[in-house]
């Protein structure tokens, strides 16, 4: 049975127009302006005006499967991507045991398609002693290789210089690295130890984990990159000072890419007032001038992505007295389109850029097949929003399974009405309306 979405405010490659998509299976079949014919048995849906934009992207999400799912899964935590128009999902290695071989990025691929609504795939870590692991990637499947250059998670801090002079020079694609300077933030945590601890709070994330930090271990990774020519994609940036790295240029243009997330564009450091723990997370929010700063690149170029970083915790990691108790991260993927279309209505992003960083450009920049935009012959990854329906934000319409988000209490202008994974509609006005399984994405490289 084929599916007409009919009457839709479509925004895709930086156009947006009145127009109709037409679905046949798992496939765009027809989109523009003109009205198609159709068959009697077509299933129609008239967005009336709404937004219809591609399938959200999230190139960077922890959902914590296997060894840590008490606090999160694939099949809780794509339910809240699709509720937030994610279609799909590239998820991070740090989970347990860490994928730092190809045998184990194969086992979590299997996990998640027997779990996932959202299509997927997963990052194969860097250690120090894992370079024949990187030689043999399939690059077909693994969407990249993730690097922690200055965050110390067990065996996956490449902290050797030889080896991040192999990664770099034998990657056989992407390299997203996490670019904090471990020794920096070392020697910050010996110094606040040393205070009482009524003196240790939330407040003093950024002054922890500082703007030095990111700017030292960016550089580092930007050099590594341009002297072996590698593709370099820099995670989460967090300050202004690190974007003086980055050229504003077009993706295509350019090896060396950075990526953004909703809760730097969001928060500042005066919110660890109000929220505390909630919004700790690596790197550190900082300053209202950084926030300011990371908007903008935005729509100069210099920063060409945007994932969420969804991280999430429960309440007893994350909310206990101590600061250097509390986990750092939190969930963000079921808010993140709706975060950034409020960043539009107030003037800050035009909407055709939330569809560029959110969707095009993740596309384009792992080379994503078929996905990423509204065109004939591509998946059919589709989302409405309804622009006029505020949502607010509770524990009991959170889908995450650590159960709180750091959105609580807020009201956002929009609310995701329609989600279509692979032509498949699964969820349609707060209820899942279908439980079949996403897909692998495959990388044309």
């Amino acid at each position: 049975m084929k599916t007409l979405i009919k009457n839709g405010v479509i925004v895709n490659n930086g156009l947006q127009f009145c127009g109709h998509i037409l679905i046949d299976g798992d496939t765009i079949e027809y989109i523009g302006k003109e009205l198609p014919e159709i068959q009697p048995d077509t299933q129609i849906i008239n967005a009336d005006n709404q937004l219809v934009l591609p399938g959200v992207i999230d190139e960077h999400v922890h959902f914590r499967e296997p060894g840590l799912t008490h606090k999160a899964d694939f099949e809780s935590e794509s339910r809240a991507a699709v509720a937030g128009g994610v279609t799909s999902f590239m998820d991070m290695p740090n989970v347990n045991p860490q994928t730092t071989t190809n045998q184990l990025l194969d086992e979590r691929a299997a996990l998640a398609a027997e779990k996932s609504v959202a299509n997927y795939a997963f990052y194969l870590g860097a250690t120090n002693n894992n370079i024949d692991e990187i030689r043999t990637a399939d690059i077909s499947r693994v969407c990249g290789i993730k690097l922690f250059m200055g965050s110390s998670t067990g065996n996956m801090l490449v902290n050797q210089t030889d080896m991040l002079e192999h990664v770099f020079a034998e990657s056989p694609c992407i390299i997203m690295a996490h670019c904090e300077d471990e020794q920096i933030i070392r020697a910050n945590i010996e110094r606040y130890k040393a205070l009482p601890a009524n003196e240790v709070d939330a407040t003093c994330h950024p002054k922890i984990r500082t703007t030095e930090a990111c700017l030292k271990s960016t550089e580092r990774a930007v050099a590594l990159a341009t002297k072996y020519g590698a593709r370099l994609h820099v995670a989460h940036l967090s300050t202004a000072a690190e974007l003086a790295l980055f050229e504003a240029k077009p993706l295509n243009e350019k090896k060396i890419t950075a990526e953004t997330c909703p809760h730097y564009l969001l928060f500042d450091e005066a919110d660890y007032k109000t929220l505390g723990y909630r919004i700790k997370c690596n790197p550190s929010i900082k300053s209202a001038a950084d926030r300011e700063a990371l908007t903008d690149a935005l729509t100069s170029g210099k920063i060409d992505t945007i994932g969420t970083d969804h991280a999430p915790h429960l309440p007893a990691e994350k909310f206990g007295d101590s600061y250097f108790t509390s986990a750092s991260g939190m969930p963000s993927i079921q808010h993140s389109l709706l975060a950034m279309l409020d960043l539009w209505k107030t003037g800050r992003i035009s909407i055709e850029n939330v569809v560029q960083k959110m969707c095009h450009a993740p596309a384009n920049l792992f080379q994503i097949d078929r996905r990423g935009y509204l065109r004939m012959g591509y998946k059919a990854d589709i989302v409405i929003v309804d622009t006029n329906s505020p949502q607010t934000v509770t524990s009991t319409n959170t889908l995450y399974k650590c159960g709180w988000s750091p959105f609580e209490g807020h009201t956002f202008g929009s609310t995701i009405t329609h989600t279509f994974v692979n032509g498949n509609l699964v969820y349609c006005n707060d209820e899942f309306v279908s439980d079949r399984k996403g897909e692998a994405l495959r990388f044309n490289r």
